[in-house]
């Protein structure tokens, strides 16, 4: 499914929705059309017609709560990792605990890793000092607003790129 990025009034990123609901937000006027597709397409209804957007933002500023840290989700860990396995670099499909939590690991950013599925089974609940492995590189908690936009920065419309960096959010 198409989705559009939605933009705050004050011009940052806040999430992706499905582009029915962006052109739902810009016919109740909640929202405008930042930028339209690529593509030309446009939508008709019996009375109107409306381009395809692919930047919404919304009339109104929605203030965020501030969050010191980002929530630890797997899609997060995987975009983190660049969906790379921290023991090998093969493409990682699962999550793994370099401290197992059987051994009282914590489930938080600086224990969590991505992991492929043959080094995570081999690795069970052992230590890393035990196998003799080392991690590719140090877990840390990723910073800064972009996170809210996970699968956006690399993935979306190339419309997006002023909007989704580092140094827009």
């Amino acid at each position: 499914m198409r989705q559009v990025l939605l933009l705050n009034a004050s011009y940052e990123p806040l999430t992706t929705l499905p582009l029915r609901r962006a052109v739902c937000l810009v016919l109740r006027e909640k929202a405008e059309v930042v930028h339209p597709a690529d593509s030309g397409a446009v939508l008709h209804s019996a009375t109107m017609a409306i381009e395809v957007p692919s930047v919404i933002r919304l009339r109104r500023y929605v203030r965020i709560p501030f969050r010191t840290r980002v929530p630890l989700t797997r899609a997060a860990l995987m975009r983190r990792d660049n969906f790379r396995c921290a023991y090998c670099g093969h493409r990682a499909e699962t999550i793994d605990h370099v401290i197992p939590r059987s051994r009282g690991g914590k489930h938080t950013w600086e224990n969590c890793v991505a992991s492929c599925s043959p080094c995570n089974h081999r690795k069970a609940d052992r230590l890393l000092e035990e196998l003799g492995w080392a991690l590719n590189a140090t877990p840390v908690v990723p910073r800064g607003a972009h996170w809210r936009l996970i699968g956006v920065a690399g993935d979306g419309d190339p419309q997006w790129a002023p909007y989704v960096t580092e140094s827009a959010a």
